[in-house]
């Protein structure tokens, strides 16, 4: 049987942090680099060659564009190398949903791109990563897996990039796919899919660009100061996400000003805070020029209003038709 050859793109995240204690609570991400991972590795027996090569080794909360240029780059260098594969990714989980869903936008789907992190550093009882890392090299050895655009492995599932988002601080089973849930099921030793792929030879929807336009994201709670509203949402900003409440709600008067702020040539797209539900478009959003997120989470969507501005799309129906996508 010939073995994959897989690239490892490392970022660093929990899936590289020690404790220095197998017991204790608290660690430092980012500790072990690739050549030392990969040689942890080995021991598993998989049916894989590995070519690493480290981008960063940080937590993901500190991960922005000057992790994601260079990372979009070398996997760009990976799909086009004949003797590749597939990519793996290892990231930290607090943002692995953002980075993914960005790739996923920005990258063609001609070979696997997987994602995969770690709840439980690698000195704690329990830990996650090695398993997380066997699943993903079986996702990443599979042919089939390149037509579903850029993949999350986590607690023995795969999802979608678009679906995938973080729902619990501790638990290794953390990540929940919505509105889909996982599109397959994974050990080392087994790969079942939920269905054909559905975007094979697809080409990357936009380009990937170093400086995208600055986009903020507005938390909606109850009694909020309209001024509070007018204070985050300057006049320097392209766009703003808002975090409403229910089904992408906010008050009246949080709402005049975003409108005022819409006059302006501000985009404005309005999300929900609550973890599940679609934020379909209501009868105001034309006349205001608002933009419905529909299955999209606050995070996500900026990330896609980015895109689009820095595409140079400002009408609110061409956005619409973007954020509708499934």
């Amino acid at each position: 049987m010939t073995k994959a050859r897989i690239t490892v793109l490392a970022t660093g995240g929990t899936i590289a942090g020690i404790a220095g204690s197998a017991l204790r609570h608290d660690y430092r991400p980012g500790q072990i680099d690739i050549v030392e991972y990969l040689s942890r590795v080995e021991g598993l027996g998989l049916e894989a060659e590995f070519a690493g090569h480290q981008i960063a080794n940080i937590g993901s909360e500190d991960v922005g564009p000057k992790v994601w240029a260079p990372l979009h780059e070398a996997i760009l260098t990976a799909l086009a190398d004949p003797e590749c594969d597939g990519v793996i990714v290892t990231h930290g989980t607090d943002t692995l949903e953002e980075t993914a869903f960005l790739l996923d936008l920005t990258l063609p789907c001609t070979k696997p791109v997987v994602l995969v992190g770690a709840m439980r550093p690698a000195d704690a009882v329990g830990y996650d990563g090695l398993r997380n890392f066997a699943n993903a090299v079986r996702v990443a050895s599979d042919a089939e897996a390149a037509g579903r655009g850029v993949l999350v492995v986590m607690g023995d599932r795969v999802f979608a990039a678009r679906d995938v988002r973080k729902v619990r601080t501790r638990s290794t089973d953390a990540f929940r796919g919505y509105p889909r849930g996982s599109i397959g099921l994974v050990t080392p030793s087994a790969l079942d899919w939920f269905g054909a792929p559905w975007r094979t030879d697809e080409v990357a929807r936009f380009a990937y660009r170093d400086n995208l336009p600055l986009v903020v994201i507005l938390y909606v709670h109850a009694n909020m100061d309209p001024d509070l509203a007018r204070r985050i949402v300057g006049t320097d900003q392209r766009g703003v996400v808002i975090a409403g409440v229910g089904e992408g709600n906010l008050p009246d008067s949080v709402r005049e000003v975003l409108i005022e702020r819409r006059k302006a040539g501000v985009a404005i797209v309005r999300a929900s805070r609550v973890d599940e539900g679609l934020v379909d478009r209501e009868p105001e959003d034309d006349p205001n020029g608002f933009v419905a997120a529909r299955a999209l989470n606050p995070q996500k969507a900026r990330i896609l209003l980015q895109l689009l501005l820095a595409d140079g799309v400002s009408e609110p129906a061409v956005m619409q038709r973007a954020f509708d996508e499934r």
